[in-house]
């Protein structure tokens, strides 16, 4: 058996990353999601432990000075990171780990595990984003045009990614990271 790897997928909100996300972790058993913690309020439909640890500032703040992050940023005035105790878990036990971060949590997972595979998701446009924010009816119209900014900032880190899939259509683009993960693992 093959050395467990960590996948790690960026994109803006809004590109499909989480559907193609849950896609492969639907498709291949040996794959464990690497739950993030965040200071954010849990949502209706969230579970805690499963969608995020839901955890205070303080806390958060106490695990940063811990060293037990191995990647945390704060943006939208809350605090997200991953965990290195559930990485360490996850390779000891031989599972690959799947990682749904933002970019620059992405490229501190690559300075820490250097074997790690970085995949960037990409809408079709800046305005197909918008209108497919837009539709998720989730947002304000300020949160909105925050996020639209966020993106751009996160298409200028692309090319730091070992693969990059643009998104036009959803079951293409599901199969080309299938593809990228057969290769990887093989």
């Amino acid at each position: 058996m093959s050395k467990p790897k960590l996948f790690v997928f960026s994109a803006p909100s809004g590109s499909g990353k989480t559907t193609i996300v849950k896609d492969i972790l639907q498709n291949f058993p040996n794959f464990k999601f690497s739950v993030s913690a965040t200071t954010r309020k849990k949502r209706p439909d969230e579970v805690d432990g499963i969608d995020y640890f839901f955890i205070t500032e303080d806390e958060f703040k106490k695990k940063i000075e811990n060293g037990e992050f191995i990647e945390w940023e704060k943006f939208y005035d809350y605090y997200y990171g991953t965990f290195k105790s559930t990485v360490e878990e996850n390779l000891k036990h031989g599972f690959n780990t799947i990682f749904e971060v933002d970019v620059k949590g992405a490229l501190n997972i690559k300075k820490a595990y250097p074997d790690a595979v970085l995949i960037f998701i990409v809408p079709p446009s800046i305005e197909e984003l918008k209108r497919r924010l837009e539709k998720r009816n989730t947002e304000t119209e300020e949160d909105l045009k925050k996020r639209i900014q966020r993106a751009e900032m996160e298409l200028s880190f692309k090319d730091k990614f070992d693969y990059i899939v643009e998104n036009i259509n959803l079951d293409e683009a599901k199969e080309k990271v299938k593809k990228i993960i057969e290769k990887e693992i093989s």
